[in-house]
């Protein structure tokens, strides 16, 4: 289902993540993207986001992404959520992590929102 309003966006992730379907994810974003999956490293272009989602979707886990704004002009969006994801790390172990996003959306020519700028970090990013 395309996502005709920016925070729909939010509910399709949350969805493609919980089913591990990695083109479900990529198919949020557009060509030209950017995913801040932590501080100071960003992933820029398709290739290096899908590489960042496997890298979640390595964790196994559950996620779960509630709305916090939405501030749309135009074409463009600018949204925020807050989420968590519970999963197992990298040593078997039980992992809970969670944060604040800050994410860009443009509206395409056939109605639906993608990702543009994907800041899943934004609360954690170091102030100058």
């Amino acid at each position: 289902m395309p996502s005709h309003e920016p925070p729909m966006l939010h509910e399709q992730f949350e969805s493609a993540y919980n089913a591990g379907d990695i083109e479900r994810l990529m198919a949020l974003y557009e060509p030209e993207c950017a995913l801040v999956g932590a501080p100071g490293s960003v992933a820029l272009g398709a290739d290096q986001v899908r590489a960042g989602l496997e890298g979640l979707l390595a964790l196994k886990g559950q996620a779960c992404l509630t709305t916090r704004e939405v501030v749309q002009v135009g074409d463009l969006a600018l949204l925020s959520c807050s989420w968590t994801l519970e999963g197992t790390g990298p040593d078997g172990q039980p992992l809970t992590i969670g944060g604040v996003t800050a994410e860009v959306a443009r509206r395409q020519s056939d109605g639906r929102w993608l990702y543009v700028i994907d800041n899943a970090v934004a609360d954690q990013t170091n102030k100058a």
